[in-house]
């Protein structure tokens, strides 16, 4: 499986392509913002329609992930869910892969903004989660200090680049030595660039970023020009 190796704290994490986050040592694998039951939730609220594939997608990625890595825990890093409604708009088909996926580990749903009611589907719900070295928790926070490594989500961070046949644009990771902020998991979820004040402010300038996609690969940061993500 392709992955990408790197190091915060002295602890080795890898970056799946898939956009996962495998923790080998504590065999935890860390997915953020899946947003499952988006489609449902916009029908609901605007009366727009998306195709209703995005659950089922992220759902089978998900499985995948689980397949190869063999995770004794999963941790889901906030918005799990679009909304507090979504559960119950589950297929019976997405339903029951999700129920076999959590019945063969431990799971953790950290609370995001979209979903910040328990999740009535078993698994543990907490606000964050200490888990050492790291602490999780869906937004990251400005004050956070101590020795723990702040895992978190919430704002989809992307990178664009500009390349020879033209711009990419891809969800990433992005990390320095007190935190690791990561890229959303789900479909339909957009991202904002890791340039914006609101992702940029959190970081020092040497911090690192990796693209997802078939092959992850780690760049620096900030060392090049980049262009607001949509």
């Amino acid at each position: 499986m392709n992955m990408c190796e790197f190091q915060i704290g002295g602890t080795t994490l890898s970056a799946l392509p898939s956009g996962a986050l495998w923790w080998a040592e504590g065999r935890v694998l860390v997915v953020s913002d899946m947003h499952l039951g988006k489609s449902n939730r916009v029908a609901r609220r605007s009366g727009g329609l998306l195709p209703p594939y995005e659950t089922k997608a992220t759902m089978e990625k998900l499985k995948t992930d689980l397949d190869r890595t063999r995770a004794d825990c999963v941790i889901s890093l906030g918005d799990g869910f679009d909304d507090n409604l979504a559960t119950a708009s589950l297929s019976e088909e997405c339903f029951d892969l999700l129920q076999s996926l959590m019945n063969a580990r431990e799971w953790v749903w950290i609370s995001g903004n979209h979903d910040p009611a328990p999740v009535k589907l078993g698994g543990r719900c907490v606000p964050e989660l200490e888990h050492e070295p790291f602490l999780f928790r869906h937004i990251a926070q400005e004050d956070h200090t101590g020795n723990s490594i702040e895992v978190s989500g919430h704002f989809h961070p992307k990178v664009r680049l500009s390349t020879r046949a033209g711009s990419i644009t891809r969800p990433a990771f992005l990390w320095d030595k007190h935190r690791l902020m990561m890229p959303a998991y789900g479909a339909y979820t957009g991202g904002l660039s890791v340039t914006d004040p609101a992702i940029r402010n959190f970081f020092s300038d040497h911090a690192g970023a990796i693209l997802t996609g078939t092959t992850p690969v780690a760049i620096p940061a900030f060392a090049r020009a980049m262009t607001s993500a949509t």
